[in-house]
């Protein structure tokens, strides 16, 4: 391997990369820099959210010959899939450094390929992207985003004609379109006759079916509403005040110091609202202000984070799989309200968020479709399945959707769908988690946690590789004392009954995820990132049945064992 990575930065000293690129390669050379065997030893690959990673020259970064590549084989693959169609793209871009110019870089690849670009003005949300993919009318579309991950990051995130990011056989085949690409191949030199700027008319289509997916609350619940809102240095400020000030919530309150677009995220250690210090300016000035909620997006807006009263009137966060259910559940009483069951509605998740969300779902005698993680899995049940209708779904990493107008995660209009699920038990004298403990007592308790273990670098990586190898070659028979009756290994698509040996297919894509399920009814899942170096373990446990009286006895007893799990597998 050492042999291919010194070939891989040999390369990055000559012609086709301009002169500044092969000086600061040959800087790295000179200097014997620690990184530089990181940089080249792989190429960036797609993973669940895209093409993700640090910003910075070589193979294993984000850059313009690596954008520029993946371009030019995407662009290389639009002609063999539409071979007798005009090819039109959309391209947005977030706060990030140096987000603007390789949106502009990837603009001119597309544009040089004879491909007509829509590109945003400014800043946008990612999912009003997808929304743009189908309102424009193109056959792809890009945005160039690094979600959440730390400031040195950057990424890319490619999207279908149906508005859904890339599922198979596209992704593997766009792979093997760039795989077989040599830098010097890029077509840079773009036609700037066929790049278009766009903005105003997008953003009034998107604020007008987000206003109207979501509305279900009075004006003068709304008014009575206080919000606290932070973009956390991101896209949504774009977005997310339009849309709540048009639906008439006239007590909004802005983080003001967080509402500036910045890649630096200076406020913050972490733009992600998953992580509680990241909500922290936004919870202070919810106190200051009295605030019935406060909610925060991450900086491409296809993530919240949520925090709202609890019954001793205290601000508390709510975790991923709590706002979803929540959500959830307001969605499905309110559109069954106002429109009567077809027998063809659905909702969806994913295989490491709360089974709750299947519990609702029978409640509600709605069907439930489960995929694997990443909203590019919900998107393709909309797709693959044009006999149903989609109402709603999210998954444990903050990410909900509300119709599908828009086919991606979408902060914006869960946003919206929040403060009107919010303002709604307000008016009726409840909290929401008040309303989160009867759904609970209704359906039973259930409990998550989610803990990730970084493991950076390329030691890192084989760290992660180990952990996954060991999980399957020694198999947990108990885990907190109870027995193992089932696991499910999505790498090989087999679910072991441990209780009779038998074996039934995963009707799922592989995906490198292992699931364990014991007899108390705990529900442990370990997942490798796609886009970050990070290994996750999603812990699930319940009980069904749960009183009034007996609710906050029963959280302990949940937290004691979630607290157990994590001690066995070394995640405290």
């Amino acid at each position: 391997m050492k042999t291919d990575v010194n070939q891989r930065i040999r390369q990055w000293t000559r012609a086709p990369f301009d002169k500044a690129t092969q000086k600061e390669v040959q800087q790295l050379i000179d200097t014997e820099d620690n990184s530089l065997e990181e940089r080249f030893y792989k190429s960036l690959e797609f993973g669940t959210g895209g093409m993700r990673g640090v910003m910075g020259v070589g193979t294993n970064r984000i850059n313009k010959y690596t954008l520029g590549k993946s371009t030019q084989g995407l662009a290389n693959y639009l002609h063999k899939q539409f071979p007798n169609e005009p090819l039109r793209t959309v391209i947005a871009y977030d706060c990030r450094h140096n987000s603007h110019s390789f949106a502009q870089t990837v603009a001119e690849v597309f544009s040089a390929n004879g491909i007509e670009v829509f590109l945003f003005t400014d800043l946008r949300p990612t999912p009003e992207l997808s929304f743009a993919v189908r309102y424009l009318k193109c056959q792809c579309g890009i945005v160039l985003t690094a979600s959440h991950n730390p400031p040195e990051y950057n990424g890319y995130k490619v999207y279908w004609q149906d508005g859904g990011q890339l599922v198979p056989p596209h992704d593997q085949a766009i792979i093997e379109e760039v795989d077989a690409l040599d830098y010097d191949q890029i077509k840079f030199e773009g036609q700037l006759d066929r790049i278009h700027t766009i903005g105003q008319e997008v953003d009034e289509a998107f604020l007008k079916n987000s206003l109207a997916t979501a509305n279900y609350a009075s004006q003068e619940q709304r008014k009575d509403l206080k919000v606290v809102f932070t973009a956390l240095h991101g896209t949504s400020i774009t977005m997310v005040p339009p849309v709540l000030e048009r639906a008439g919530y006239t007590q909004l309150h802005l983080v003001k110091e967080q509402s500036v677009p910045n890649g630096d995220f200076p406020t913050v250690d972490s733009p992600n609202p998953e992580e509680p210090e990241a909500l922290a300016m936004a919870l202070a000035l919810g106190v200051e202000t009295q605030a019935d909620i406060v909610i925060g997006t991450d900086p491409d807006c296809d993530r919240l984070g949520v925090a709202a009263r609890n019954q001793a009137g205290e601000l508390k966060l709510l975790d991923g799989n709590q706002t979803m259910v929540l959500l959830t559940d307001f969605l499905l009483t309110q559109y069954l309200n106002q429109n009567p069951a077809k027998g063809n509605e659905f909702i969806a998740s994913t295989i490491v968020s709360t089974p709750l969300m299947q519990r609702l779902a029978d409640h509600y005698e709605l069907r439930y479709l489960e995929g694997l993680t990443g909203f590019k899995w919900i998107a393709k049940m909309v797709k693959d399945h044009p006999e149903l209708h989609f109402l709603g779904g999210g998954e444990e990493s903050f990410g909900y959707m509300v119709g599908d107008f828009v086919r991606d995660k979408d902060a914006v209009t869960a946003t919206l769908l929040a403060c009107e699920m919010a303002a709604a038990y307000k008016s009726a004298g409840k909290t929401l988690f008040d309303q989160l403990k009867t759904i609970h007592i209704q359906h039973g308790f259930y409990l998550e946690d989610l803990t990730a273990l970084v493991k950076k670098g390329i030691e890192g990586a084989q760290k992660i590789k180990q952990m996954m190898i060991d999980l399957r070659k020694e198999p947990l028979k108990t885990i907190n004392g109870s027995a193992v009756i089932r696991m499910e290994d999505y790498q090989s698509q087999v679910a072991t009954d441990l209780l009779n040996g038998e074996q039934s297919r995963i009707d799922l894509p592989k995906s490198n995820v292992l699931i364990y399920y014991t007899a108390d009814g705990s529900k442990i899942a370990a997942r490798p990132s796609g886009t970050e170096p990070k290994i996750k373990f999603y812990i699930s446990v319940h009980e069904d049945k749960v009183t009034a009286e007996s609710y906050d006895n029963t959280a302990e007893v949940l937290q004691k064992r979630i607290r157990g799990i994590k001690s066995e597998f070394d995640l405290d």
